[in-house]
């Protein structure tokens, strides 16, 4: 399936004919919310691991050098928490555009504390996508986020930025602090070896 997903997503129906729709965010759409929304509320899902198993070739990377963005991958006695924003239909335009590298829309169950859900939108990058980058150890992982950069900015700022709205949620999540850890060891590493080349210059 090609990356570029807009015209897949233009396609889906389910939502036709509503006025509001929940949209479940699970990675930089907890932390940058660049559309209107009527409501936003913190919210889980279950059965979805959240992992940084997603190339990214357009906004954290580029197509020589990809960064690692967060998708979802199935799994039983999972419970991701993200934040959950009412929308309307007009915003999907906006959302298809964003996240057009191989990321499709999908009908799920949101859920609002341990009663209260609603059937919503989630955009995940499945493994059928050519620019999914899959599995890797939370050190290879932090590796690849360390080098790489692109238009939206450094890969590294995304990863810390989910790694704080996370806690900010109160969501422990292994995977992401994991990752978290291992890349501030290398910026504490490369900022020691600025130090020390910088000394034998002077």
């Amino acid at each position: 399936m090609s990356a570029n997903t807009i015209s897949i997503n233009q396609q889906m129906a389910h939502f036709e004919g509503r006025d509001s729709v929940w949209l479940f965010g699970y990675g930089s759409i907890i932390f940058k919310a660049d559309f209107p929304f009527i409501e936003r509320r913190p919210a889980h899902i279950l059965g979805w691991a959240r992992r940084f198993w997603q190339g990214s070739h357009d906004h954290r990377g580029t197509a020589e050098a990809p960064g690692r963005v967060v998708t979802l991958v199935p799994q039983a006695d999972a419970v991701c928490s993200g934040m959950a924003y009412l929308i309307t239909p007009g915003v999907f335009a906006h959302l298809d555009h964003r996240e057009k590298n191989g990321y499709l829309r999908l009908v799920t169950d949101i859920h609002f504390g341990d009663s209260e859900k609603a059937e919503g939108l989630i955009y995940i990058a499945s493994e059928e996508n050519a620019a999914f980058a899959g599995p890797a150890s939370e050190k290879e992982i932090a590796r690849q986020i360390f080098r790489a950069a692109g238009p939206s900015g450094r890969n590294s700022e995304y990863l810390l930025l989910l790694a704080q709205a996370l806690r900010e949620l109160g969501s422990d999540d292994a995977h992401v602090f994991e990752i978290e850890k291992h890349l501030l060891q290398l910026e504490r590493e490369a900022a020691a070896a600025h130090q020390c080349a910088d000394g034998t210059r002077a």
